[in-house]
């Protein structure tokens, strides 16, 4: 049976470094190849560097079937699962997985909802019973803070690169991947305009710091200028009081007065 290499699925695996690479083939060409390959059906879901090295070489290997899976869903889950676990794993890149994870738990639970609204109207139509029935063993969607504690990030970390992921060129989110800057930097820079992202991107590590630097002086700017504005309003609005309060005093004084005369 024919290997499929899923793209989606390789793109949740950290490409080696050539050393790493290297290291890899001399062990499977001296030693050949000792671990098993796990597939879904004829999906590899383990092993794709030593398949790939494998398949250079012609150097025969082993499969199992994994019998954990029910939807292409449940290996991402479990891909994403195994690389959030791997100190190797940048912190960016903990993030992106722990925000993909919840996506795909959004995903289905959008759909385990849709099956359950199909059935309380009746409904004959089957709904993916299979697949919804064992999403629900993935948990409910989770919140920032509990993807955070899962990602080994802070709150803050988590939503800088939910906003790098939204708003940032693919020149800025390279960079951040890369470890050109990092990931508080990228995220004031992913404010500006594309153009100027790309442009910061393109000019290296250097510009991309002095364009973050520009932004959060410009942040630090406004807030100053709106502090002030607001003390500037709070003594406006104190002055009024006490001019209120003096003339309410006069007119006492002058009814105090008549009164008395």
């Amino acid at each position: 049976m024919p290997i499929v290499v899923n793209e989606d699925l390789k793109a949740y695996i950290d490409p080696l470094t050539a050393d790493e690479h290297d290291a890899l083939e001399r062990s499977l060409l001296k030693e050949g190849c000792r671990d098993t390959l796990v597939l879904w059906g004829d999906t590899l879901v383990d092993g794709h560097n030593r398949y790939g090295i494998c398949q250079k070489h012609g150097i025969p290997f082993q499969t199992l079937q994994s019998s954990l899976f029910h939807s292409v869903e449940d290996v991402h889950l479990w891909m994403i699962d195994q690389h959030l676990g791997r100190r190797s794993v940048s912190d960016f890149q903990r993030g992106v997985l722990a925000l993909r994870k919840r996506e795909i738990l959004a995903d289905r639970q959008a759909a385990s909802t849709s099956a359950l609204s199909k059935e309380e109207a009746g409904t004959t139509e089957h709904f993916a019973t299979a697949s919804v029935t064992h999403s629900t063993t993935a948990g409910p969607v989770q919140s920032r803070e509990e993807l955070a504690k899962v990602a080994r990030l802070s709150s803050n970390q988590v939503l800088m690169i939910e906003k790098i992921q939204k708003q940032a060129a693919a020149e800025v989110v390279a960079a951040v991947k890369s470890g050109t800057i990092s990931i508080n930097a990228a995220a004031a820079v992913a404010t500006l305009p594309e153009q100027e992202q790309i442009a910061a991107a393109l000019g290296g590590r250097d510009e991309l710091r002095q364009a973050a630097k520009r932004v959060r002086d410009t942040k630090k700017r406004a807030k100053t200028d709106a502090a002030q504005a607001d003390e500037a309003d709070s003594l406006d609005a104190l002055k009024a009081r006490i001019a209120d309060l003096l003339a309410e005093n006069a007119s006492l004084r002058r009814q105090l007065a008549a009164l008395t005369a």
